[in-house]
């Protein structure tokens, strides 16, 4: 059995295009979308209209206009009905009519409530007609507001699979607080599943502190979600997180990612002309094959700068050790584990959309929007590869 397009859909779509040109586009998109949900209560059902089958669910019930408002304009949606659904068959509501409007529905009311709330500029007001295409009353923010938490808090207080590894990092975002702009912590981990290697956002939380108080609860969090098995946690030297780190999860190795620490040591290098050297010293250290080795690279390196960049061996001596944790692990997975830089990718796509709203008016807004921004990443990464080849260990 199958319900394919309707051929008229597809003319009707061609001739708004032919005569009305680029201005027609919400029209025409409006005309593929109602076919789309067409066809979606059909499958839905297990019966196409007036189709007699044995299996069917229920029956249509006619269309409900409704209005939805895009970028591209308004798009007047007839909305597909069914009744007379056996008990237990939940409802139907067309997937194709929410689906990829996740976070920029977060940025707009993340960008509205800045507006309703007076934190807003003309800039602001600006940016909000460029990029959502409308102006947003308060009404609009409460109902799109209540109905967006309630979905993303479902996907934080998620089950958690065993992870064979987790990577923990912070950013900051601005916030108005107490009459006056302040940096406000966003605490994100992701994990490797031990199962089947493909990495996931295990959770994201928002605070006005990055203290060890607030990494110790994001930790407990996750471990109360079913976060265990972990072997190896890989992030920069946050005080407050190793003190979390500690605290919750106290036999677990820690690694200190390499690249930051590449970054932290050029500033003990005394002169310029001696940055790229240490730099390359660093990385005979971290591209050992063995433990053993990088430990007598390590060795080799702070009697080279023993005399002449003394502050610089003291601080190697002490700190480089921390990233050589990877060396535990099998070979194939120390390339991607020794750094947090996969997680600070997922950091640079989160700012490609904060940076729109540039202030956000309270911890709420903010993680809404993140939580949005991950949530679409986190489906991106279900549906591609292995991350690391956990089973060929």
């Amino acid at each position: 059995m199958t319900h394919g397009v309707d051929s008229n859909a597809i003319e009707q779509v061609v001739e708004v295009l032919i005569d009305e040109g680029l201005e027609g586009m919400s029209r025409a998109f409006a005309i593929l979308m109602n076919e789309a949900m067409r066809l979606e209560r059909s499958r839905f059902l297990g019966a196409g209209p007036y189709e007699r089958t044995e299996g069917r669910l229920g029956y249509g019930n006619g269309y409900k206009a409704k209005t939805v408002r895009t970028r591209i304009g308004e798009l007047q949606m007839a909305i597909p009905q069914v009744r007379d659904l056996p008990p237990g068959c939940e409802g139907f509501y067309p997937r194709s009519l929410e689906r990829g409007l996740r976070s920029e529905r977060a940025l707009k009311v993340a960008i509205a409530e800045m507006y309703v709330q007076g934190v807003s500029t003309r800039r602001v007001q600006k940016i909000t007609e460029k990029l959502c295409g409308l102006d947003v009353s308060s009404s609009e923010v409460s109902r799109a507001a209540a109905l967006l938490d309630d979905e993303l808090e479902s996907w934080r207080s998620r089950q958690i699979d065993e992870m064979a590894y987790v990577t923990l990092d912070a950013r900051y975002e601005k916030m108005r607080h107490g009459g006056s702009v302040v940096d406000c912590a966003v605490l994100l981990a992701t994990g490797v599943r031990a199962d089947d290697g493909k990495r996931t956002v295990l959770g994201v939380s928002v605070s006005l502190s990055e203290a060890e108080v607030h990494w110790r609860e994001f930790l407990a969090s996750l471990q109360e979600r079913g976060l265990h098995g972990v072997k190896l946690v890989t992030s920069d030297d946050h005080k407050g997180l190793k003190a979390g780190l500690t605290a919750r999860m106290p036999g677990v190795p820690w690694q200190r990612c390499q690249f930051h620490l590449q970054r932290n040591a050029q500033a003990y290098v005394p002169k310029m002309s001696m940055r790229r050297e240490v730099a390359q010293g660093l990385r005979d250290v971290f591209s050992a094959p063995d433990r053993a080795e990088a430990e007598r690279q390590l060795g080799l390196f702070v009697d080279r700068y023993d005399e002449k960049a003394p502050r610089l061996a003291t601080w190697a001596e002490e700190n480089i050790p921390e990233g050589l944790t990877v060396f535990t692990l099998p070979p194939y997975h120390r390339t991607r584990m020794r750094t947090t830089n996969g997680l600070e990718n997922l950091n640079k796509q989160i700012k490609r959309r904060t940076r729109v709203a540039t202030i956000f008016p309270n911890e709420a807004s903010l993680l809404r929007l993140v939580t949005a921004v991950v949530v679409e990443i986190n489906e991106a990464w279900e549906a591609g590869g292995v991350y690391i080849n956990i089973k060929s260990v």
